[in-house]
């Protein structure tokens, strides 16, 4: 069992699928109860996507034995600075690394952007997420925005290779 992640634009078939079920499951979270299609739609539309392209971004999308299986994003905020994003890992193949390897082509991405900080903010009940930054790295830093569905703010300085 092998996982490749290399970078996909965010509106190949897989990339959005993954985009779609990433969005089902933070909203089913969030609500306490399945998302309907149409608050899926509704999350999507509008989602800032197009920001996860070169110039303004990156899209990577992880492989689990060949299957599209999770996906994370990144928009450069400034010639420094880059938001971490859309991190998502099919539940099937949780415990198998893979969100290691999404952090770690994320960031090997911004440094070729020339980045030297990537920041992020995260939920409560995205417990997970929360593990996976800090055992990548990822400290927890004061809010830098205070936007909705953000309660937990996380950064890390990158190291130039």
């Amino acid at each position: 069992m092998t996982w490749t992640v290399t970078p996909e634009r965010f509106d190949s078939p897989d990339a959005a699928l993954l985009r779609r079920d990433y969005y089902d499951e933070v909203a089913s979270r969030y609500w306490g109860r399945p998302a309907t299609v149409e608050e899926i739609a509704e999350g999507l539309t509008d989602d800032g996507a197009e920001l996860l392209a070169v110039p303004t971004g990156e899209f990577v999308v992880g492989r689990f034995d060949g299957r599209a299986a999770a996906c994370a994003g990144l928009i450069v905020v400034d010639a420094d600075v880059a938001e971490l994003t859309r991190v998502f890992v099919r539940p099937e193949a949780r415990g198998t690394g893979g969100g290691g390897l999404l952090l770690a082509a994320v960031e090997s991405r911004a440094r070729a952007l020339g980045i030297r900080r990537i920041r992020l903010d995260t939920r409560n009940d995205l417990v997970e997420a929360r593990g996976l930054y800090a055992k990548h790295g990822y400290r927890e830093v004061p809010a830098f925005h205070h936007r909705q569905y953000a309660e937990h703010w996380f950064a890390k300085e990158l190291l130039t290779v």
